[in-house]
């Protein structure tokens, strides 16, 4: 059976009309209609209206699974539905309302400073101690039953708690599975994948390997695969090459930036369709060595400028630690690069003010930092000229062997606030040489 038809089935077992179903679902009797006829499917939150209103899962209304019975967690069954009520009218009946402690106290004030009405009426001193001793002992109880009732309370509201978790989480779950089928309904594909063939540093390319199995393949249907790196477009050749049991392939190389989504193209008829097949993040710093900057005995926030429009900075130690390019597995094939320079300097609002000197004379402070390699870098005590709103960085241009060029930024650089200097709230890094001026 479809899901068409069991949502027909069930329907018609509930001696309801297409109509009357799509009122208690908050649709028309023609979508009612499309979804018996398999025309299209009810969104996720029909279905699971309407699983909650046969009494089913919303598997079973999927096809997926064929026990037709509620399944536990989907949604609340009458005997849980009666189990939280049993609950909570239990937990009424044992608390009822009893005296506060400051009640208590103030009603033994009252009667401790109450004048007798006549001598007759004046309580031996003895006898006045027991009762004290009996209300002080009743205030303990009191306070023990206040007690339970507290913990009765907080046991109950975390049983309500855990209840309202397991089926939160088991709506999640169903959701995602939800979503997973109409994504699997919906693709164009059987089955595909994408992998890095190689690349070319000094050219800045990446190339890949493609592969595609449409689920029906029609003669005379143009197919192609499109890459998107960074606002280029590199496609293939429609209807390239021969089609393999009905496997498609190819191999497209295409500019190597930080930003490269792979996608298919079936075009048939005039009618246009396309899929993602994958998105790779990051393929263009990864391919670089790792690089860090960070600078010691430098500007504080706080520090006043010794004249207006000047600012003293004291004498600064930078360290660029480097080593190998992380590549994950999945970039296995990523080429990768080594430095071959590296410069540190000094800006302001990303334009080089100087450029700080090599050393060799390594701080005491630095000598117990782990064995990374790293290169030193100084600036002498100097003046620098500011104004409201100037952004002060220490940053670091490094360049491999092919050519390529980044930035290792130290953070979090200072902003000129009130002739001081100050952490920004927002900072903003960036590894990109075309956002700095040298």
């Amino acid at each position: 059976m479809t899901t068409g038809q069991r949502i027909a089935a069930k329907r018609k077992e509930r001696e309801l009309s297409q109509e009357r179903l799509g009122e208690l679902l908050g649709v028309s009797r023609q979508s009612i209609y499309k979804w018996e006829s398999d025309a299209s499917l009810p969104e996720i939150d029909k279905l699971v209206a309407m699983a909650r209103l046969f009494q089913v899962n919303v598997g079973w209304l999927l096809g997926v699974e064929k026990d037709s019975s509620n399944a536990d967690g989907e949604t609340f069954t009458e005997a849980q539905r009666r189990l939280v009520e049993e609950i909570l009218r239990r937990y009424q009946q044992e608390n009822p309302f009893s005296l506060t402690q400051e009640q208590v106290e103030q009603l033994v004030e009252e009667k401790l400073h109450q004048k007798p009405s006549s001598p007759w009426e004046r309580w031996p001193v003895p006898i006045l101690f027991v009762l004290c001793g009996i209300i002080v002992a009743s205030v303990f109880t009191l306070n023990g039953k206040i007690d339970r009732s507290q913990q009765q309370y907080d046991s109950l509201s975390n049983s309500i708690d855990n209840i309202t978790y397991s089926v939160d989480s088991q709506i999640d779950s169903l959701t995602g599975r939800v979503e997973d089928i109409l994504k699997a309904q919906n693709s164009l594909l059987a089955d595909y994948s994408t992998q890095i063939a190689g690349s070319d540093l000094r050219a800045n390319t990446v190339t890949f390997h493609l592969r595609a199995v449409p689920k029906t393949y029609f003669q005379g249907t143009e197919v192609m695969f499109l890459v998107e790196s960074t606002g280029e477009t590199v496609q293939t050749v429609e209807s390239q090459g021969e089609v393999h049991d009905q496997t498609l392939t190819a191999e497209v190389t295409c500019p190597l930036t930080d930003s490269i989504t792979i996608s298919i193209v079936f075009l048939r008829d005039g009618v246009r369709e396309t899929q993602i097949l994958d998105q790779y993040q990051d393929l263009y710093t990864d391919s670089f060595p790792t690089a860090f900057l960070s600078c010691v005995e430098t500007v504080f926030p706080g520090k006043q400028k010794d004249e207006p429009g000047l600012l003293q900075l004291p004498e600064t130690t930078a360290i660029l630690a480097h080593s190998n390019p992380y590549v994950p597995a999945t970039n296995a094939d990523l080429e990768q690069s080594q430095w071959e320079s590296r410069k540190v300097g000094l800006f302001r609002n990303h334009k080089l003010v100087c450029w700080l000197e090599p050393t060799d004379q390594i701080p005491s402070s630095l000598k117990s930092l782990p064995d990374t390699p790293a290169d030193y870098f100084v600036l002498p005590a100097t003046q620098l000229e500011v104004e409201e709103g100037d952004q002060i960085d220490f940053a670091a241009l490094l360049t491999d062997q092919y050519g390529r060029s980044y930035i290792a930024q130290d953070a979090p650089g200072y902003i000129v606030r009130n002739g001081a200097l100050e952490y920004p709230e927002d900072k903003v890094l960036s590894s990109d040489p075309a956002d700095w001026e040298f």
